[in-house]
């Protein structure tokens, strides 16, 4: 088995919460690629995370977490800039993001601060996220794109707080559309389905991707599970029930739990293979939403194995 580059964002997540019957905000090491990255890591993969941190306390506690959860930092460099902090409220279980901090952190990697032989070597590249919105990230993910020799995954993760107007959506479109039509795989949320193509049915949005280029495309649907397109008929692959409490990181873990299965057997040969990975990783959300927190709440496969004993794969309908 490889491994997997995780390309995008470390930020830290500040939690409204209550202590003592006050409102308080709970510091929580955070943004979707780490949480992919740690999520790989937990569920037995390897991988590597490439972003740029603050040259703050907060930039050395990221750095110092993702090195005690096994998840390698060569490839992630410290600039000159506080560590983003995303102010993260509730609205039920899914969480709100308003992001501070000038200039961000996340989004000062460069194209000359990739390590190309960990890229040329990598068995999984994963781009995406808000980095996508920082054009000299933005160009560094291009250059990793191209340069990837294994499975190239691509989740958009969009943050419409982030988004400046009709312009910058459309510009986020583009983008999309660019990394989509050299995916192996994309992993998008209803969400960003609706955000970016407003009024098209998710099943639409995922034979569109495919159109474009995108091998496999899966699109979840929180409690209802997910869409996934493998063939030329999307299919629809339910959730297990839960208590969910947090949502927070949910869709990474679903992004992360596809790409550990993915260093393990490559791509599936049928999109029966599919459904049992999409299932299992809807299985790994379910958990993460029974816990508070995004990365701290990534599980391992002993965790979900103990949660949903004897789970057998999902009818598709």
């Amino acid at each position: 088995m490889g491994y997997a580059v995780v390309l995008g964002e470390a930020l830290v997540d500040l939690l409204d919460s209550e202590r003592d019957g006050e409102r308080v905000y709970r510091q929580a090491i955070g943004g979707g690629p780490l949480n992919v990255a740690v999520g790989v890591a937990r569920l037995g993969g390897a991988a590597q995370f490439v972003g740029s941190l603050g040259d703050d306390v907060l930039g050395g506690r990221i750095r110092t977490f993702l090195s005690a959860v096994d998840v390698g930092v060569a490839g992630a460099v410290t600039v000159a800039a506080p560590t983003t902090l995303a102010v993260v409220t509730y609205a039920g279980p899914e969480p709100d993001f308003r992001f501070y901090g000038e200039p961000v952190s996340y989004g000062l990697l460069g194209p000359d601060d990739l390590d190309l032989a960990q890229l040329e070597g990598a068995d999984v590249l994963y781009c995406g996220s808000i980095v996508l919105l920082q054009p000299r990230t933005l160009a560094a993910a291009r250059r990793a794109w191209s340069l990837a020799t294994g499975l190239r995954v691509f989740d958009p993760n969009v943050r419409p707080r982030l988004l400046d107007g009709p312009a910058a959506l459309e510009g986020l479109r583009e983008v999309v559309a660019e990394f989509a039509a050299g995916a192996h795989l994309v992993k998008l949320s209803a969400a960003d389905a609706v955000l970016l193509y407003p009024g098209e049915p998710v099943e639409g949005v995922a034979a569109y991707l495919r159109e474009l280029g995108a091998a496999t495309v899966v699109v979840t649907l929180g409690a209802a599970g997910a869409v996934l397109a493998a063939a030329a008929d999307p299919v629809r692959v339910p959730a297990p029930k839960v208590d969910a409490i947090d949502a927070t990181g949910a869709g990474d873990s679903v992004m992360a739990a596809l790409i550990a299965d993915l260093l393990v057997g490559g791509e599936p040969d049928s999109p029966a293979g599919w459904v049992e990975r999409v299932a299992f990783a809807l299985r790994v959300a379910g958990l993460v939403c029974e816990s508070p927190g995004g990365a701290t709440a990534m599980p391992t496969r002993a965790d979900v194995e103990r949660r949903f004993p004897n789970q057998a794969s999902p009818s598709i309908f």
